[in-house]
């Protein structure tokens, strides 16, 4: 009776392996839904467009973006963490990611969702975030900003994409490093933010190179400093932080994501997909001139750089504590 229940598990073993793997040689057979959870306009949404463009040619099936905004990002996250893995449902992530279960238990509120719900599959982007203020605003540069927020607490007032989110927790670490009280205007996603700043509804915003290059150029908003460990291509003439005598640093990247538990073999066809969107002439085209390059991690080295973040993130989020 041992014997045959063993050859029963054998059994059922080597058929999950095979159907995992005629589930890999047929994927794709109909289109793949790729979560953006945030607004149009902003990083995510940036990057998603030009990649999926680009994985839907290597896949032979539409890569549809769905924008799912809500709770700094968290709403769209766990939408797909609680999808079925089976490759069809994907998320477009921002490194709030790393940073949102974290913030949750701070709150005292139970996670949407936990970072092993999700499984990284593909880094795209690495854009240290920059500070922005109108181009007609008093601020010339960083240190007359800092000097105005020093002299009138909680007057000054900064836009970002939600609590805890990557436009938050730059500003948030100035904060505390600068010793500097502002006031913390949330929306919905970095395209609102935007144009809350454009619109005169906030002073400053932290947010990637993508989404303000454009308004840079057009000569309606000034960049006074980035999070980054170097000068920018698209911005040479800004300083870093580090530069100022500031000692933080911040990226926000954007990578790709499936449910935990996604067979292997459809993890593989999506990774393949991936590099060959980052790859891609046309995306890289597009994101240079955003001023966001492609810098593309495949998914173990994806892994080892969110397990890195979270870890640094987790430390920052406990400091800046639990919010009003």
């Amino acid at each position: 009776m041992r014997m045959h229940r063993k050859f029963a598990r054998m059994a059922l073993a080597a058929l999950a392996a095979l159907a995992a793997g005629l589930a890999g040689a047929q994927f794709p057979d109909h289109p793949v839904t790729m979560v953006v959870p945030f607004p149009p306009g902003g990083v995510a949404d940036t990057v998603a467009r030009p990649v999926a463009e680009a994985m839907s040619r290597e896949l032979k099936q539409p890569v549809v973006i769905e924008n799912k905004a809500g709770a700094g990002g968290a709403i769209g996250m766990a939408h797909v963490a609680k999808a079925k893995p089976d490759g069809y449902t994907v998320l477009m992530s921002l490194s709030s990611y790393t940073v949102l279960p974290e913030a949750d238990k701070v709150m005292g509120r139970t996670p949407q969702y936990q970072l092993a719900d999700l499984r990284p599959v593909a880094r795209f982007t690495a854009d240290p975030t920059v500070l922005a203020v109108r181009a007609e605003s008093p601020w010339k540069t960083y240190a007359e900003f800092v000097a105005a927020a020093r002299a009138a607490p909680g007057k000054l007032t900064f836009g970002s994409s939600g609590n805890y989110g990557t436009m938050h927790m730059p500003m948030a670490m100035l904060e505390l490093q600068q010793g500097v009280k502002l006031t913390h205007v949330p929306y919905t996603g970095a395209g609102p933010a935007i144009v809350g700043l454009l619109g005169g509804q906030v002073d400053a915003i932290a947010t990637g190179p993508a989404t303000i290059v454009q308004h840079v150029k057009a000569g309606k908003v000034r960049v006074l400093a980035h999070w980054g460990e170097a000068r920018l291509a698209s911005l040479p003439d800004v300083p870093t932080l580090k530069e100022l005598g500031v000692p933080i640093d911040y990226a926000q990247w954007s990578g790709l994501f499936v449910p935990a538990g996604t067979p292997e073999p459809v993890v593989v066809r999506l990774r393949e997909a991936a590099k060959a969107a980052a790859n891609d002439e046309r995306v890289r085209q597009v994101m240079t001139t955003a001023g966001s390059p492609i810098l593309y991690l495949d998914a173990p080295e994806f892994q080892r750089y969110v397990d890195a973040d979270a870890a640094k993130m987790a430390e920052i989020v406990k400091k800046v504590g639990k919010l009003e």
